[in-house]
């Protein structure tokens, strides 16, 4: 009979440590939902002195280039889709990129 005290506390500590082991570390892995650009600094948007079609038929880095300071995300990639939110943002835009080039640029 005196050995279930002992054993319910054996249990509780148990349960502590493989609760404690499922937390978060706090860090979210880098995915292409995330934004790519500066989302603190949208007014440094070096992009926004061009039209967006102004991107359409530079490579990739030409492009990521000159949205450095912007909002914005890869949404498409040599045809795989990306996924994205639903929220409208005036200030984010998304490119498509096929064979190393910006195709199409949208905002929201």
């Amino acid at each position: 009979m005196h050995k279930l005290p002992a054993l319910s506390s054996g249990l509780t500590l148990a349960t502590v440590l493989f609760t404690a082991g499922c937390a978060t570390s706090g860090t979210v892995p880098a995915s292409p939902t995330t934004p790519q650009g500066d989302v603190t600094a949208p007014n440094t948007c070096a992009a926004n002195q061009h039209p967006d079609d102004a991107l359409v038929g530079k490579t990739e880095a030409e492009a990521t280039a000159l949205l450095q300071g912007c909002i914005w995300r890869l949404g498409e990639k040599d045809g795989q889709q990306f996924p994205g939110t639903m929220d409208y943002r005036q200030e984010r835009r998304t490119i498509g990129v096929k064979e190393g080039k910006v195709t199409w640029v949208r905002r929201g």
